[in-house]
């Protein structure tokens, strides 16, 4: 196994990482959604594409394939999903693939919610999981459920504290400021608001965090704690109980803050 490896934000859109997993001489790209960064970021290196890892289907994730596969042919992985177009590998719940050149064994994860068909990647300590979870938030819920979102933040809850948890956009300042409203007395948040506003003014990403800092901070992962709930139900104007019924709450909440 190939352990001298790094991962690399290359900055998309406007908000956009499509996450370079690489070492001197080849890459493994995660949701590109547009091709032209990904291609520069190849060519100023002289690495070669090993291969392509894809969490869902939406535009800003996908839209850059065929682009980049043009310039760079190289296999690519992801979910059985119709509106993801000519996917050689589909890959499913539970499935574990390995990446080309990096030989490194990735697990597949189901996470529906954000879509129905959006899966994760977890493997060496790293987690790629596109838009369903976020640094202090998560996804919103275009096409699953409050309770299939609660179920995928279950399981990345799961994973070792440690892991690295690759999200796609840098959303995290707009997130902490629900957060904080969301679980106002939480210390550990307000710590975290003041680094990543440090991180942002240096130009820094935020990214990664780890599972462990989110189950600490992230008031969609901390929907059974008594704060969260009672936020939660004070905004409802009445008193929820399960964690399902809180994360609907919250997200709907979110959405209109």
């Amino acid at each position: 196994m190939n352990s001298a490896f790094q991962v690399t934000p290359i900055p998309a859109f406007d908000d956009n990482y499509i996450w370079a997993l690489h070492d001197e001489r080849a890459a493994v790209i995660v949701d590109p959604g547009d091709a032209a960064p990904v291609i520069d970021f190849l060519q100023e290196r002289r690495l070669s594409l090993a291969a392509i890892l894809v969490t869902h289907h939406h535009a800003d994730h996908i839209g850059g394939i065929d682009a980049l596969c043009r310039a760079h042919p190289a296999p690519w992985f992801a979910p059985e999903d119709e509106r993801i177009a000519n996917a050689p590998r589909r890959v499913r719940d539970g499935e574990r693939i390995r990446l080309p050149h990096f030989d490194i064994e990735m697990t597949v994860i189901a996470v529906p919610g954000h879509t129905r068909t959006h899966v994760a990647y977890h493997g060496a300590g790293m987690l790629f999981c596109g838009d369903t979870l976020f640094a202090a938030g998560c996804g919103r819920l275009f096409e699953g459920t409050a309770q299939q979102m609660h179920a995928s933040l279950s399981a990345f809850a799961r994973l070792p504290d440690d892991t690295r948890v690759y999200c796609a956009h840098e959303y995290t300042l707009s997130n902490i400021r629900f957060a904080r409203a969301a679980e106002p007395d939480n210390a550990a948040l307000i710590r975290f608001e003041a680094a990543a506003r440090a991180q942002r003014e240096n130009g820094v990403p935020t990214l990664p965090t780890t599972i462990g800092q989110e189950k600490a901070i992230n008031p969609f992962m901390r929907a059974g704690e008594p704060g969260v709930i009672a936020s939660a139900s004070a905004h409802a104007g009445r008193t929820l109980t399960d964690p399902v019924s809180v994360l609907a709450e919250i997200r709907e909440w979110k959405n209109h803050f």
